[in-house]
């Protein structure tokens, strides 16, 4: 009979299975854990794709030992606690009954603005704010045509054939006369497939100053000095639609000609709106889709229409979807003489 060792022999040590895993593999089966994805549903996605079922099991297995997703589930927890703390402050914001309507105000002081606006940080639409601008007399496409077609702007052409048109706006981007631009608006009917945006920034240039000559009084905290520095024009046909985003200050925006729709989320409510690239959400919400962006639901939207001579204040982070509604030309403008540089961590995931 053979004699027993003094000590039994380890039984060898266990595969690991997320050695053996591919690197994208390996980093889908940590996220997907860390959304809390049932292992079963993971497990079948796996075997779907064709990978191996007993690997794939054991890898979904191990990976809650794995020390380096230990540590991705530590700062998990304090990403969670964040995210209670503005859920929380947000509900403190729509405990007032007032929450959900966009204001309509007019002779808004500036200590009023400053106060219930800026820092209380809620939108709001001033209705007396251009009632004395030329603009509003004289701004139509045949003006813009008649003062400034034979000079050339740069113009998004091309936008229905990208979906993600705002973020690859650069590549979009075809130089052309304003009055041909004029043309293609007016005649082309409702569509998104072109839009003059204030990426073009031709207000900064000294031969459509003029344009500026034709806004008046402006709201109050606007320093009309930095005004050169700091005026964009937009200007496109009904059915021009900017995707949900937030800007990085505070602004204001006045509805010359025409209409537009503007949806507003809270910035509170960020963790909501699957903001993976800069200041986007992949969310439409004209047609939202809660099974794909299912958190969606737990938002709340608020919603107003700019009409000719409405000037919107936009507060800081919040988030918006604007869709002319008809031809339209406006005005936004950032001149604020408070405060208006603040520095955010954009995310550069993309499509994930």
């Amino acid at each position: 009979m053979p004699r027993m060792p003094d000590h039994p022999i380890p039984p060898p040590p266990r595969p690991n299975a997320l050695l053996q895993l591919a690197p994208d593999w390996l980093q889908w089966v940590a996220e997907n854990r860390l959304w809390n994805s049932s292992p079963e549903s993971m497990l079948a996605a796996m075997v779907a794709a064709g990978q191996d079922e007993a690997l794939s099991a054991a890898a979904i297995s191990q990976i809650e030992q794995d020390p380096v997703f230990q540590a991705a589930r530590r700062h998990q927890q304090m990403l969670r606690k964040l995210e209670s703390v503005v859920s929380n402050m947000q509900k403190v914001w729509e405990s007032d009954p007032g929450y959900r309507v966009i204001e309509k105000r007019r002779g808004v002081s500036r200590e009023e603005l400053l106060e219930r606006y800026v820092k209380g940080c809620r939108p709001v639409v001033l209705q007396d704010v251009a009632e004395d601008w030329p603009a509003m007399r004289r701004w139509s496409p045949q003006d813009l045509s008649e003062r400034f077609g034979q000079l050339e702007v740069d113009v998004q052409l091309g936008r229905n054939s990208d979906a993600l048109f705002e973020q690859n706006k650069a590549s979009l981007r075809k130089r052309m006369r304003v009055a041909e631009f004029v043309e293609r608006v007016v005649q082309g009917g409702e569509t998104n497939d072109h839009y003059l945006t204030a990426n073009d920034e031709m207000l900064r240039r000294p031969e459509f100053l003029p344009l500026l000559a034709d806004i008046g009084r402006m709201p109050p905290l606007c320093d009309p000095a930095l005004l050169p520095t700091a005026a964009s024009l937009w200007f496109g046909p009904g059915g021009t639609h900017t995707p949900l985003h937030h800007d990085k200050l505070m602004l204001f925006h006045t509805q010359v000609l025409g209409r537009k729709r503007w949806r507003f989320i809270s910035p509170l409510q960020t963790p909501l709106l699957y903001n993976r690239m800069g200041v986007f959400s992949p969310i439409n919400l004209d047609a939202p889709d809660y099974e794909r962006y299912p958190l969606l639901r737990r938002a709340t939207v608020l919603e107003t229409v700019l009409e000719p001579g409405d000037t919107l204040f936009l507060p800081l982070g919040w988030w918006h979807q604007v869709s002319s509604l008809e031809l339209s030309m406006s005005f936004s403008y950032t001149n604020l003489d408070v405060p208006n540089e603040f520095d955010y961590q954009n995310p550069t995931i993309g499509n994930w």
